[in-house]
């Protein structure tokens, strides 16, 4: 049993009104199986795999946690795995082109090798035998790193990025790659190499970006585990406007590092991470338990512990939202945290105009200066937004950009005395609910609307905090979700409450896409 977006919707909204004759979740849940287990006994087979988990979804519903599990308990091989999600890809991308390359035939052979170690009974890793994908700025050996660009189509690293190389090492298999706008530049994904990725939920609202390819997968159940990253945002958006969950580390937790290009913009060396996406947070913890690992190539790597003491229950709610839609979803979430025991309060985090307007400065200034480097290699659309975007806010001198990293300096000690008292922050990722399609191309005032959005998003970017997205429901046909901000290196809290509100709401996805207009 499928469910479709409507389907969701309808059922979640049964469980806020409270009204007579609504449909609860429990009751939803309770219908659902049964109608499982009737398909069982009629001999009807979802598609994806005969096999089934503990309430009859088929193999590509579920998490990567229990994919882990069921591998090494031997109720599942990989092999099995794989042809599921194969299958699933084949059955659902075309209708949301968020999987750019299938690497059958590396990924049949990986889960092959997967069920001959589980057999002889070797010791195997994490994640030995499941499946993940791979957004296409992410290098790994034998695949482009095309950057959504036309000219990089063919551009193959000499080796794995750190992060990628320890989720081999810890028996995960990539299955396919993941699409992006060009260079990873817009919160929407589109490109001339491979074209738009549809937001599963409403095809004219925008998947997200950058990593809008790995979250439509994870939503329409190609993938349990994608691997994307974060610069202004890229792991939460996406999240958000495809009702799927993210992490983003600390700023260092994760090793980074490129084989094709040795150094970064400055902003982007502050700002930019790398991190997991799921539909379940326990398998964000699992993934970033096997890929936070040193590597030599990345001299800012931290060894902090991934655990300490569960000090964080008091949590400064951020209440502001433009919209009705993304504003219930906030309550939602802080009605679940206060029910798991938090100490829930609303209280305004510090400096977020003053530190999302100096981040601004940071990420124009450098994007201005290598404008006329990338103009060449980008599409149509992304030199527009590019102009736009950067000339948001009055060019910088060199005065002005020293000015920015003081606010910076600030703005990092405001929020580590403020999560002295308060350290979980609750709050949007965009405080509207996803965009139009094209919304970004619409010139100054567009362009700025989403960038207002966003600036608890920004924020936690400039002081390179770690923060969780969740999905919390759905509403008006669309997913609604927060972020979950921790203070550096305690990741481990934000997963915890995260895990909390996720164990009280739910989860959204996996869905089948809705239709577009004109198909089928």
């Amino acid at each position: 049993m499928n469910l479709t977006r409507a389907e969701r919707s309808d059922a979640l909204a049964g469980e806020s009104n409270g009204e007579p004759g609504s449909l609860s979740r429990r009751s939803f849940l309770a219908g659902a199986a049964g109608a499982l287990a009737a398909s069982t006994v009629m001999g009807i087979e979802p598609s994806g795999g005969a096999v089934r988990s503990a309430l009859g979804g088929p193999i590509w519903s579920m998490g990567a946690s229990e994919l882990a599990d069921r591998i090494r308990a031997r109720e599942l091989s990989s092999r099995e795995v794989v042809e599921a999600f194969l299958e699933r890809i084949g059955a659902v991308n075309g209708q949301v082109n968020a999987i750019t390359v299938v690497l059958a035939e590396s990924a049949r052979e990986a889960a092959d090798r997967a069920d001959q170690l589980i057999a002889r009974g070797a010791r195997v890793g994490r994640l030995h035998g499941v499946p993940f994908t791979v957004k296409e700025n992410i290098e790994m050996l034998g695949s482009a790193t095309t950057q959504g660009l036309v000219a990089f189509a063919n551009l193959i690293p000499p080796r794995d990025a750190p992060h990628i190389a320890q989720l081999k090492a810890a028996g995960a298999i990539p299955i396919a790659r993941t699409n992006l706008p060009d260079i990873a530049t817009r919160w929407h994904t589109d490109n001339e190499l491979h074209g738009a990725t549809i937001n599963p939920w409403d095809a004219s609202r925008s998947p997200g970006g950058s990593s809008g390819g790995d979250a439509a997968a994870l939503a329409t159940g190609m993938t349990p585990l994608g691997m994307g990253n974060d610069y202004f945002g890229s792991l939460r958006v996406p999240a958000q406007f495809c009702g799927v969950a993210s992490l983003r580390p600390t700023l260092g937790r994760v090793a980074q590092a490129s084989s094709l290009l040795e150094n970064f913009p400055m902003s982007l060396q502050l700002m930019g991470v790398q991190g997991p996406m799921a539909r379940h947070v326990s398998d964000l913890r699992l993934a970033f338990r096997s890929m936070h690992g040193f590597d030599a190539r990345d001299p800012w790597w931290s060894s902090q512990p991934l655990k300490g003491p569960r000090i964080g229950r008091r949590v400064a709610v951020q209440t502001h939202a433009d919209d009705p839609q993304v504003a219930a979803g906030i309550r939602r979430a802080a009605d679940a945290l206060a029910d798991a025991g938090y100490d829930v309060v609303e209280e305004p985090a510090p400096m977020i105009i003053e530190g999302s307007d100096a981040a601004q400065d940071l990420v124009a200034s450098d994007s201005n200066m290598l404008a006329d480097l990338v103009r060449p290699f980008l599409g149509r659309d992304a030199s527009t937004f590019i102009d736009t975007w950067v000339g948001l806010r009055p060019p910088i001198d060199k005065a002005g950009y020293v000015q920015a990293f003081s606010i910076r300096q600030g703005v990092a000690r405001a929020w580590t005395q403020f999560q002295q008292e308060y350290p979980l922050v609750l709050g949007p990722v965009s405080t509207r609910r996803p965009f139009a399609v094209g919304r970004d191309l619409q010139g100054t005032a567009a362009v700025f609307e989403i960038f207002d959005s966003l600036r608890l998003v920004v924020i936690v970017n400039l002081v390179g905090l770690p923060a969780v997205t969740v999905p919390v429901g759905v509403a008006d046909g669309l997913p609604q979700a927060v972020q979950i901000i921790g203070p550096h290196y305690q990741e481990y809290l934000a997963l915890a409450a995260a895990e909390a509100i996720e164990r009280r709401v739910g989860t959204i996805t996996p869905i089948e896409p809705v239709a577009r207009a004109g198909s089928c």
